[in-house]
């Protein structure tokens, strides 16, 4: 199986639940053809520089998963037709392991209690 990205870009008229609905039958999906989802980051609502469609605004998603090529292919021909997609883009998943998305929610600082040890230097 290979790892994808996939970036959704979802027609708020077309929607409801801020597109929650979505993310979840793409997540049945990708588990239903014996795939994984790794992550599933909603983005929000954000507005366009330029109109889509007429559209001004849309819900950005963000999945990444492992799946067979040949789905992968299946999925971009499903989705192509999906009234709610306004945009999507999949793409071959090659970020480092080590190197967490710019768009996952940040991990706790750890930071060295301050003290008077810390002080005396």
């Amino acid at each position: 199986m290979k790892k994808y990205e996939a970036v959704f870009i979802l027609d708020p008229r077309k929607v409801d639940d801020e597109g929650k609905a979505f993310a979840d039958q793409f997540e049945k999906l990708i588990n239903g053809w014996g795939g994984k989802m790794i992550e599933n980051v909603a983005m929000g609502r954000k507005t366009f520089a330029r109109e889509i469609k007429k559209r001004k605004a849309g819900y950005y998603f963000d999945f990444v998963f492992e799946v067979e090529q040949a789905k992968e292919a299946t999925l971009r021909d499903e989705f192509r037709l999906d009234e709610r997609v306004l945009r999507f883009l999949s793409i071959v998943y090659d970020r480092p392991e080590h190197v967490r998305s710019k768009l996952a929610i940040p991990e706790p600082a750890t930071t060295a209690p301050a003290g008077p040890a810390a002080d005396a230097e």
